[in-house]
């Protein structure tokens, strides 16, 4: 397996700046957005302009492992649909010009039952599957809002390939309170990519021992919980995924792609994110799957 970093975790002022700090930790690729906002939008892309990033990416000795095309809207609205798979389309048009074959995204939260969200939900994502295939790449799903067993049901029901799954441990643990290791095997023939995170379920009934601080002020467990707060994300190996069970389990799917480090919330991202890299060599070595 090969370690990446989602550029934007390290909160660079700029691509390149971005990727230079990625390549000074070693790793292997990096994830970026390539929505309206970022650096890198689909809106303004030309192949000269996507040779000159991809220059910047491979003079530092690392590849994309995935472009991030999530326009936090999902796909649960039938109205708005048309307009997201314009846009995801492009996105993957993107994602070629760079040498990368994924694309990640939020769909929205898929319910266990049928309803009219959901088919529409269904209705785009299969012209995005079919969308994909045809350009040999993968629309990955990211995972965390639904247990993995109703994400898996959605996607046999698509009929194509080409929308596949990008695996969230931390998403699934500390948002459907799932377990990695199962979901993990519920969802491998599916994986095409993952995001290395960690956290925890503040609402699951059991008591934490935290000492957060937020606003200069450290909060406790009840006082998380008292803020609204249902979750919390964790340094790599202090929250709830065990990457003991996890990695191997993993493994076990035939994967061997990218643990793309994201870390979206703290105040030292880079200290976070170097800790991570170390913790995943360590562990990639542990179990022999480096």
């Amino acid at each position: 397996m090969k370690i990446g970093v989602m550029l934007e975790s390290l909160r660079k002022g700029s691509f390149r700046e971005g990727v230079e700090a990625a390549s000074a930790l070693g790793v292997d690729g990096i994830q970026v957005y390539c929505v309206d906002w970022s650096e890198l939008t689909y809106k303004n892309m030309t192949e000269a302009k996507a040779r000159e990033y991809l220059d910047i990416v491979k003079s530092n000795g690392l590849v994309f492992s995935a472009l991030c095309g999530d326009f936090a809207t999902g796909f649960m609205d039938g109205e708005k649909n048309p307009e997201i798979v314009d846009k995801s389309k492009r996105v993957l048009e993107v994602a070629k010009m760079l040498e990368c074959d994924v694309v990640t995204t939020h769909i929205g939260t898929l319910p266990a039952c049928e309803t009219a969200e959901k088919e529409a939900a269904r209705k785009a994502l299969r012209e995005l599957a079919i969308f994909a295939d045809s350009m040999g790449s993968a629309f990955a799903v990211e995972t965390g809002p639904e247990m993995a067993t109703v994400l898996c049901d959605f996607l046999d029901s698509l009929g194509a390939g080409g929308v596949r799954v990008n695996f969230d441990p931390a998403n699934l643990v500390m948002v459907a309170g799932d377990k990695a290791e199962s979901a993990v095997r519920t969802l491998g023939k599916y994986i095409v990519h993952t995001h290395a995170k960690d956290g925890i379920k503040l609402n699951d009934g059991r008591k934490r021992d935290l000492n957060i601080v937020i606003g200069g002020e450290a909060k406790d467990h009840a006082a998380l919980l008292g803020m609204g707060e249902t979750y919390l994300e964790l340094p790599l190996g202090e929250g709830d995924v065990n990457f003991d069970t996890y990695l191997p389990a993993l493994a076990s799917t035939g994967f061997d792609g990218f643990l793309t480090i994201e870390r979206e919330v703290g105040a030292t991202p880079e200290k976070d994110i170097t800790l991570a890299v170390n913790f995943l060599r360590e562990k990639l070595a542990e179990y022999n799957l480096g």
